[in-house]
């Protein structure tokens, strides 16, 4: 099925969700990056790909059902850098030398990143590996819409802006969130593997990857509202007002 946008791809994934009573534990589903049922297994058998056994340090989104990727790989040795919420204070590290094996579960939670996390200046961000992204709905073209609110996008755009290399976008959905096809912006994170409970659908050929932010299109109050990003312009010399 082809949807007209992406608010359409988003209803028509949180609606299978909910009518097949597929989604878990927080609710709603509608409104959020959801949490599913099959959630572990799809992050376990994202952690057998190659990707992910060659990573050393990996980006994941902080929602609920990449939970299981953040603590999985912090079993295995892989550092997880992770946003803040909405970005307000840039990005944090899970560093499993520093977490305890028995801690790794609780650590994995944003609740308790406060304790297990440590913040990291934009110039100490080091080249990812890979990105774990959250997604609502997928295509497998390698398209993707989340919540609406453009933050993992733009996460992506910062670590493009800083000088890092483009690098492998994945994601863990379950099987109703694949949907035929929907438009994206250029602006967009293109995916280069999406894992399911049940599959792992690898994306031929991924759209091209985003260069760095497009500051004409982001929101008057994005600087206020995330002083990352008025470091990353002044950093760069930018002047001017932002677009609307």
């Amino acid at each position: 099925m082809r949807f007209e946008d992406k608010t359409r791809a988003r209803d028509h994934a949180w609606g299978a969700l909910e009518w097949q009573n597929l989604g878990a534990y927080p609710f709603p589903v509608r409104g959020r990056i959801p949490n599913f049922r099959g959630a572990r297994d799809a992050a376990a058998r994202l952690l057998e790909t190659p990707l992910l056994q060659q990573a050393r340090r990996i980006k994941v989104n902080p929602d609920s059902p990449q939970r299981f990727v953040r603590a999985e790989a912090l079993r295995r040795g892989i550092q997880v850098y992770v946003p803040t919420p909405r970005l307000a204070g840039g990005f944090m590290l899970l560093d499993p030398a520093a977490i305890a094996p028995d801690a790794i579960w609780k650590a994995s939670a944003r609740s308790n990143w406060e304790r297990y996390a440590q913040p990291v200046p934009l110039e100490a961000l080091p080249q990812m590996d890979l990105i774990v992204t959250g997604c609502v709905a997928v295509t497998a073209s390698g398209k993707r819409a989340g919540k609406g609110a453009g933050y993992s996008d733009l996460e992506f755009a910062i670590l493009r802006e800083l000088g890092h290399a483009a690098v492998p976008v994945v994601t863990t959905v379950h099987d109703v969130q694949v949907v035929g096809d929907f438009p994206v912006d250029e602006h967009d994170q293109p995916l280069s593997m999406i894992v399911t409970p049940s599959r792992t659908i690898a994306v031929q050929h991924p759209l091209p990857a985003p260069a760095g932010i497009q500051w004409e299109i982001l929101p008057p109050d994005a600087l206020e509202a995330m002083p990352i990003l008025a470091s990353l312009r002044n950093r760069a010399g930018r002047g001017g007002g932002l677009g609307g």
